[in-house]
C-alpha cells in the first residue's frame, strides 16, 4: 500500500515539479503568450526581428529638437536689448561739424542700452533703442541729427550683446553666456564657442530649454542628424551632461550584468557575445527578447496591435524576439543596435528546466527507495 502511495506521490510531484524551479525568468512562450488563445492580454506588444524591424527599430535615430518639441530651424532678426555695449559713429560732410575733431570729421561714441532700454546721443538726447533693429535705430539717430550736424552719416554697431545671447553650461570647457550671431547661430557653433564637451559625443547628453519646452538628444545626433541641429534663439538655455549608457543582460546568458557601451553603437550581437554567449545547457536559442519602451510612432510601423491594445502613448513597451535558430538572424543581430537601458534576455530551454528538476529529485527519489525497502521487509 506504501509502496502504491509513494509512486503516485512521486508522479504527481514530477507533473508539478517544473512549475515551481527557480528560474532565471520567463520562458519563451510564455513572453508569446499572445499566441495562445483564451489568455489575457499583455500589457506589451511582441515583434519578430526580421529585415524591415532591424531597419526601422535597430537602426533609427531620435530626432527630438526637430520634431517632438517642435523646436524648428529659424532665424531671427537680432533686436536690441537692454544691457547691449552699442559702438555709435558719426560722420559730417565739414569740418567744423559738431561731431568733426582734429583727426578727422567724425566720432565714436560708446554707450549702453540702461534699464529703461534707452541710449544717450549728444545733442540728439536720449534715444528708445530696446526691441529695436540695428538698422532702425540708426536711421533714428540719423533722423535726430539732420538739423544739427553737418549732413550726418551714422552707423551703429553692437560691441556686446546680452539680449541676443544664449547660455551653455555644464560639461563644457568655458560654460557661459555667447552672444547669437546675426547670421544665426546653431547648437554645435555654441558648444564649439565653449570648447566642445569634456566627454565623447556617444556618452553626452546636450538638454536645449527654450521657454517651457525642452528636448535633449546625444551630441552624436546633432552630427548624424543636421535637423537637429537648430538655430538658436535669444535666452536659450544648453546643458551638456556626461550620460554614459548601458544596456543589461539576463536569463540563460554567460553572465547576468549590466554592461556599460564605452562605445559610439553596439548591435545586439555584440551585446551577446560581451555577455558571454548563450548557454550551452541552459539556452532556448529561439528565445533572445530584447525588452524596450519605444517611440509609438515606431511602433505604430512594427505592430498593429498598439492600438488595439490600448498602448498608444508616448512611449511603448515593446519585447523584441529574435530566433537564433535560423541562420539569418545572425546577420538581423548584427545589424540591430542597442539603445540605452535596453534589457537583453535569454529564455531557458524547456529541456534544461527538466534536467534540474531531475537533479533536485535525485536525492528525494533515493530517499523514498530506502523506505521502500525497509517497509518491505
Amino acid at each position: 500500500m506504501f509502496k502504491r502511495f509513494s509512486s503516485l506521490f512521486f508522479a504527481a510531484f514530477l507533473m508539478t515539479g517544473c512549475a515551481v524551479l527557480p528560474g532565471d525568468g520567463p520562458s519563451a512562450i510564455d513572453i508569446k503568450a499572445d499566441d495562445i488563445v483564451n489568455l489575457p492580454p499583455k500589457e506589451y506588444v511582441v515583434v519578430d526581428i526580421d529585415s524591415n524591424v532591424a531597419n526601422v527599430a535597430g537602426q533609427a535615430r531620435h530626432d527630438d529638437f526637430a520634431e517632438h518639441f517642435s523646436i524648428r530651424k529659424t532665424g531671427h532678426s537680432q533686436r536690441i536689448g537692454v544691457g547691449d555695449d552699442l559702438v555709435v559713429g558719426i560722420w559730417e560732410a565739414g569740418a567744423n561739424g559738431l561731431f568733426s575733431t582734429n583727426e578727422g570729421k567724425q566720432t565714436k561714441i560708446q554707450t549702453e542700452v540702461d534699464e529703461t532700454g534707452r541710449i544717450f546721443i549728444p545733442y540728439a538726447g536720449r534715444i528708445h533703442a530696446s526691441g529695436m533693429t540695428v538698422e532702425a535705430l540708426r536711421e533714428k539717430i540719423q533722423n535726430q541729427l539732420l538739423d544739427k550736424a553737418i549732413q550726418p552719416q551714422v552707423l551703429v554697431a553692437v560691441r556686446g550683446s546680452q539680449a541676443n545671447s544664449a547660455v551653455i553650461v555644464g560639461d563644457v570647457k568655458k560654460p557661459g553666456r555667447m552672444p547669437i550671431s546675426v547670421a544665426g547661430t546653431r547648437v554645435l557653433d555654441l558648444v564649439a564657442e565653449a570648447g566642445g564637451s569634456k566627454y565623447p559625443t556617444y556618452e553626452t547628453m546636450v538638454t536645449l530649454k527654450r521657454g517651457d519646452r525642452t528636448a535633449a538628444i546625444l551630441l552624436e545626433n546633432l552630427f548624424d542628424f543636421p535637423e537637429n541641429n537648430v538655430y538658436l534663439m535669444p535666452d536659450d538655455n544648453i546643458l551638456l551632461a556626461h550620460m554614459p549608457r548601458s544596456f543589461t543582460l539576463f536569463g540563460a546568458i554567460g553572465k547576468t550584468q549590466e554592461v556599460a557601451f564605452n562605445t559610439r553603437t553596439v548591435t545586439l550581437a555584440e551585446a551577446i557575445a560581451r555577455g558571454g554567449g548563450l548557454s550551452d545547457d541552459r539556452a532556448d536559442p529561439s528565445g533572445v527578447f530584447l525588452f524596450r519602451f519605444e517611440d509609438v510612432g515606431i511602433a505604430r510601423q512594427l505592430s498593429d496591435k498598439v492600438e488595439d491594445k490600448g498602448l498608444a502613448g508616448y512611449r511603448v513597451p515593446v519585447v523584441y524576439r529574435l530566433n537564433l535558430r535560423e541562420p539569418k538572424a545572425f546577420f538581423l543581430a548584427r545589424y540591430f543596435e542597442l539603445r540605452d537601458k535596453d534589457i537583453v534576455y535569454v529564455a531557458s530551454h524547456p529541456t534544461a528546466e527538466f534536467a534540474k528538476f531531475i537533479r533536485m529529485l535525485g536525492p528525494s527519489a533515493n530517499y523514498a527507495q530506502k523506505i521502500d525497502q525497509i517497509m518491505a521487509r
